[in-house]
């Protein structure tokens, strides 16, 4: 298989712990809430990027990478052992698509509430696609 550099989405993974740990620190700040939110949005872009380009690279895919939905992607990966259940990134999903209504403080706080589950959902992404990958 042809090497998938995961360097960016490590790098994006890493930033959102970030701001994490600086959001628990004071909740009260929206300024992080808002960056949080933000690098949640590029995270889950690049997570979804990765998987497609991992399908892409393998042999174990075969239907169109660009033609397949959301569910159908997150199944794949879940049989091939990269991501858990299919209902928690539907969630994560749902939360993504709501990120430009952030200025609504109810939408805000839903999607703040799933972003340490979905951090820790991409960190063993990343470590299972980096196993799959490297060996």
């Amino acid at each position: 298989m042809e090497i998938i550099d995961l360097s960016s989405f490590k790098k994006a993974i890493n930033s959102l712990n970030e701001v994490i740990i600086k959001y628990n620190e004071n909740k009260d700040d929206l300024i992080v809430r808002d960056s949080m939110i933000q690098r949640f949005e590029y995270t889950y872009s690049l997570a979804l990027k990765m998987l497609k380009r991992y399908f892409s690279k393998s042999a174990f895919v075969l239907e169109n990478i660009e033609d397949m939905t959301f569910n159908n992607m997150i199944r794949t990966a879940g049989k091939m052992g990269l991501v858990s259940e299919l209902e928690k990134w539907d969630n994560f999903r749902k939360m993504r698509n709501l990120t430009s209504h952030t200025y609504d403080e109810n939408v805000a706080a839903a999607v703040v509430s799933v972003i340490k589950d979905f951090y820790d959902e991409v960190e063993n992404l990343c470590e299972n696609l980096d196993k799959k990958i490297n060996g």
